[in-house]
């Protein structure tokens, strides 16, 4: 019996360090498109609205494919979703180099998009449904540091275009080949499955009730899609057309994820202690201050990385403490729902990041880009601060 418990143990703790070095290697990998393809395309002389909607091709690719990803993960299970998710984004991110055209690249961004969703979608899910109660906000916070490392790693290797435009592609292909070749060695599970039949047979009336429970535990991923993809798909040219160098637009954006990176199991320790609706109130409200101050003083380089640094602290867990704080308000049958509807929140954040900041950036030429990244923070912490209650935890 000790020895059943025991394999049982290793067989968790295995699966959830290949699903946290999956991540990783996902958060690397968009850490560096962003930033690496902004750059090409600046460089190229694409235009900033032009280039900010072609970053929103990743966000409507996740989008596409959130009405439809849930079934099959019930169905199948979680493993032939991740390893369907990987190899797309595999393939996808090798063919880049074939052909710089800003449409081809829109569309491979869009695979990217639905292979990355599907690869989020199910390991978020699968952690969050294995994990058992005392360690659920431990685990999440591990999940959104893996993501966060990889993520601030990934920026850093954007000037290796200056050996060739095609070499980080195809590192970032590399990884994620090794990444998704581990996903062979787990066990497939499927999620829990649901008791109420209305529930069960209208995928919308799963939405509808989710979100009776969370929708505002949603708004935090709201907001970090709203901050990854703006911080990462036009801050770059918004800091090279104000004359920063581009190895010191590398370290600012990795800045704001080494924040997080430092907070990010630290913060997710204190809200299981003092609850998860403080710490992201405190987030929020922190990073607005922050982002607003690094528009005061951006004209010296090194006093905005810190700025970054500081609102990555407060921000950079602001998709993980969403994550458990939603997980904190869903009845467990509806965790894949509630993590759905936390992907596509942040979907629709990243989609309106690069649209409203490509248009901010090609029509506002006297206030500063992060007065509003500022503004977004400010706006989304003061709905969650009047809306923001505990409803009760029944399916009705």
């Amino acid at each position: 019996m000790e020895a059943d418990v025991e394999f049982k143990i290793s067989f968790e703790q295995k699966r959830f360090w290949i699903l946290v070095m999956i991540v990783s290697i996902s958060g690397f990998s968009q850490g560096m498109l962003m930033p690496l393809i902004s750059v090409i395309f600046e460089k190229d002389g694409v235009s900033s609205s032009l280039n900010g909607l072609n970053a929103t091709a990743l966000y409507i690719g996740t989008l596409l494919i959130s009405p439809f990803i849930e079934q099959p993960l019930r169905k199948f299970g979680y493993k032939p979703i991740i390893l369907t998710g990987g190899a797309v984004v595999f393939f996808a991110l090798m063919l880049f180099p074939l052909w710089k055209h800003v449409l081809f690249w829109f569309i491979l961004r869009l695979l990217i998009g639905i292979g990355d969703h599907s690869l989020h979608y199910s390991t978020q899910t699968w952690i969050t449904s294995s994990s058992p109660e005392n360690r659920l906000g431990k685990n999440i916070a591990i999940y959104g540091l893996s993501f966060g490392i990889g993520f601030a790693v990934g920026p850093l290797f954007v000037p290796l275009t200056e050996i060739s435009e095609a070499f980080p592609f195809i590192i970032s292909s590399m990884l994620c080949l090794a990444a998704w070749s581990l996903v062979f060695f787990l066990k497939n599970e499927r999620p829990e499955p649901i008791q109420t039949k209305s529930v069960v047979d209208n995928i919308f009336k799963r939405y509808v009730v989710t979100l009776k429970f969370a929708w505002v535990a949603c708004l935090p991923s709201l907001c970090y899609g709203f901050l990854e993809s703006t911080l990462n798909s036009l801050f770059p040219v918004y800091a090279l057309r104000n004359h920063f160098e581009v190895s010191m637009v590398s370290f600012i954006l990795a800045a704001f994820s080494i924040g997080g990176i430092l907070t990010q199991i630290p913060l997710g320790i204190l809200g299981d202690k003092i609850g998860r609706r403080k710490i992201v109130l405190t987030s929020l409200l922190g990073g607005g201050i922050i982002f607003g101050l690094g528009s005061i003083v951006e004209s010296y380089q090194w006093m905005v990385a810190i700025c970054f640094g500081l609102a990555g602290m407060f921000c950079g867990s602001l998709f993980s403490l969403g994550i458990s704080y939603m997980s904190d308000m869903t009845p467990r049958e509806l965790l894949p729902t509630g993590n759905l509807m936390c992907s596509i929140f942040f979907s629709v954040g990243s989609l309106t990041g690069p649209l409203l900041g490509g248009l901010y950036l090609q029509y506002v030429h006297h206030f500063s880009f992060l007065l509003l990244v500022s503004i977004g923070l400010l706006i989304v912490f003061l709905i969650s601060w009047y809306f923001g209650k505990r409803p009760t935890s029944q399916l009705v």
